[in-house]
């Protein structure tokens, strides 16, 4: 066999492992949101699913795919429940930002014409609602 090919048979269970994130701890954080841009509308998203703007979802790096969490406005208080469904490019975690919100969720905590907010993120029971 090529050396290459042993070589990325390696490495490529390890590119994997290193994506895999161990389960999160966290239940509670603040710092800074954002909202997706119109681009991402029909791309898929860490969980698979296909990314839409009018869902209620959200990116995040610090909680695990599919949890659930409420996302409270600090200017405003207003909050909104999203799923995690993608991951944040690392960039993001670097300058502050703990999630990603769509257009849907992030108009309803009146974040849209900021385009950033002081939020505080917090672990809700799967499923829960408004």
């Amino acid at each position: 066999m090529n050396k290459t090919y042993l070589i990325l048979l390696f490495l490529l269970p390890l590119s994997v492992l290193g994506q895999l994130k161990a389960k999160s701890t966290i239940t509670s954080m603040s710092g800074t949101a954002s909202f997706y841009a119109e681009s991402f509308e029909g791309r898929e998203t860490a969980n698979g699913e296909i990314f839409k703007n009018k869902a209620l979802t959200g990116a995040s790096n610090n909680f695990n795919l599919n949890s659930w969490v409420r996302v409270t406005n600090l200017r405003n208080m207003k909050s909104v429940i999203v799923r995690i469904i993608d991951r944040m490019h690392p960039r993001m975690a670097r300058i502050g930002r703990i999630v990603d919100l769509s257009t849907k969720a992030a108009k309803k905590i009146k974040m849209i014409g900021e385009g950033l907010a002081s939020v505080k993120v917090e672990l809700v029971p799967t499923g829960t609602e408004e």
